[in-house]
């Protein structure tokens, strides 16, 4: 079977049901769902982090991640009925804990020398969190992003399990007509886009890191070892 040809057929690409508006649709879920993560997650984990517990909050969380996303959609959808709030509910699941344990592992790694650096130069709390930790953590924080990232955009195909929209829409309803051009191309889609945004937010990161915390910390340099100095040979005894 020729499964490029999908892909390559323009007409595909067209009309309310085609990639382009299943495109548009997706990057709607994975971003909503997104702004929603960063929204409650940045916060938590930058607090908890600043003040030196709450480890059992993020440990908590990463234990949610072993949810089967499938199941709890299911489960969700029979509490509170069909739409987006049960997809939006199970992402959320996948896309807190990156984010969480990034920023919190971001802030605890923080040199404690310049926190005490900046509480000694009158530096409040705050002031040494937003100006001090959040700048210093941001390569883990954004690392944790990048990771929450991906999960969305790969799982948000789940939306078009309970009637939604979204690329899943040609993993589905390829499956249930048994074409697997379309299926196969529309995991094909979901590939591409998940490497791409996460190429982006790479490059995004190299943006916003200070170039000093994006160099690699160098090892111990090691001494190298002297050969002691050549003793001379005495003079001979003037006969």
């Amino acid at each position: 079977m020729n499964y490029l040809g999908w892909l390559l057929d323009g007409a595909n690409w067209s009309g309310p049901q085609g990639i382009t508006q299943r495109l548009i649709e997706h990057l709607g879920y994975t971003a909503l769902t997104m702004v929603i993560a960063l929204v409650v997650a940045v916060p938590v984990g930058a607090w908890i982090g600043h003040r030196s517990g709450g480890g059992f909050v993020v440990s908590g969380a990463n234990g949610l991640r072993a949810l089967p996303t499938l199941g709890l959609l299911v489960l969700l959808v029979t509490w509170i009925g069909l739409g987006f709030t049960g997809p939006l509910i199970a992402l959320l699941v996948l896309g807190i804990p990156p984010i969480l344990a990034g920023t919190y592992a971001g802030i605890r790694n923080v040199d404690r020398a310049i926190v005490d650096a900046a509480t000694g130069m009158g530096m409040r709390g705050k002031d040494v969190l937003l100006k001090v930790e959040l700048p210093n953590a941001l390569p883990l924080i954004i690392g944790g992003i990048r990771s929450a990232l991906l999960q969305v955009v790969s799982t948000a195909t789940i939306a078009a399990y309970v009637g939604l929209g979204g690329l899943g829409r040609f993993i589905f309803d390829g499956l249930a007509q048994r074409d697997f051009p379309q299926m196969i191309g529309g995991s094909i889609l979901v590939a591409v886009l998940a490497v791409a945004l996460d190429l982006l937010f790479g490059g995004l990161q190299k943006l916003l890191v200070s170039p000093g915390l994006q160099a690699a910390p160098r090892g111990p340099r090691r001494l190298r070892a002297v050969p002691p100095p050549k003793q001379q040979a005495p003079a001979a005894e003037a006969a």
